[in-house]
């Protein structure tokens, strides 16, 4: 396998900014895994080889030139995790959906499969933020909760926060069928269709709200569902068990000026 490069998939949160945060976004190819995690599965928790995703991950921190990666066994919940020294060695937080750290050269991760990787960063506190949205974040408002944390925590202020949603469930393919039941009633202004949703809209509203400015929030706006070049659940339960990888979104903090 070709292994992934820089060019391909980091980013800086914009030229202004360049060296001082970088994130990637990884599509699901590049990495060694079998079906039905070809190739670049980045979980341990879907039942890929284990030895498999300790070499996605490598790959993943060549990549970012880091020497440790922090990720989270997610839940589908709120807590945050702040990460407050150095790792010595790769971490993976249990049962938390954000990370956030001031601590440069460590890459915090999310992985994803349909659900939103929310990355934040204050260019002026350097300080940076990975949160993993699914609907069930969205409806205890993970976003707005994570920027306040980093707001109280940090001394931040939310009109500094930068922030990029990733490759995620698109409204094309959000569809609630109870959504009367799971989604609070005021989602319904983020309906589409019949049943059908605006979660990048609902996360840039949240985000708006916490503080952001509405020009510093990019969405990446490809549907994982459509795009085969991402894992998604919603589109493995359509053609199959619903057994799939997960994608990988990362931001890691630079080393100063």
């Amino acid at each position: 396998m070709d292994h992934l490069t820089p060019r391909q998939h980091c980013r800086s949160f914009s030229p202004h900014h360049a060296g001082t945060c970088r994130y990637a976004m990884f599509d699901r190819y590049g990495g060694v895994s079998g079906e039905p995690f070809s190739t670049l599965n980045g979980s341990y928790g879907v039942g890929d080889d284990s030895a498999a995703v300790a070499a996605n991950r490598a790959r993943i921190k060549e990549t970012l030139n880091l020497r440790h990666l922090v990720s989270a066994r997610q839940v589908h919940g709120d807590d945050i995790h702040c990460l407050d020294s150095h790792p010595t060695a790769d971490l993976e937080v249990d049962g938390v959906d954000a990370l956030v750290t001031d601590q440069p050269g460590v890459g915090i991760m999310v992985q994803h499969a349909d659900c939103q990787a929310v990355l934040l960063f204050d260019p002026h506190k350097r300080v940076i933020g990975a949160v993993h949205s699914g609907w069930r974040g969205s409806v205890l408002d993970i976003l707005g909760k994570t920027v306040r944390l980093i707001v109280s925590r940090y001394r931040s202020r939310a009109e500094d926060l930068l922030a990029v949603v990733s490759p995620s469930l698109g409204p094309c393919c959000s569809e609630f069928v109870n959504h009367r039941r799971e989604l609070p009633p005021h989602f319904q202004n983020f309906r589409t269709g019949a049943n059908h949703f605006d979660f990048w809209r609902i996360s840039q509203e949240q985000l708006i709200t916490a503080g952001l400015r509405p020009a510093s929030i990019a969405i990446a706006g490809t549907c994982t569902s459509c795009s085969r070049d991402y894992f998604s659940y919603r589109r493995a339960c359509r053609e199959g068990n619903g057994v799939t990888g997960r994608n990988c979104s990362v931001v890691v903090l630079g080393k100063g000026e």
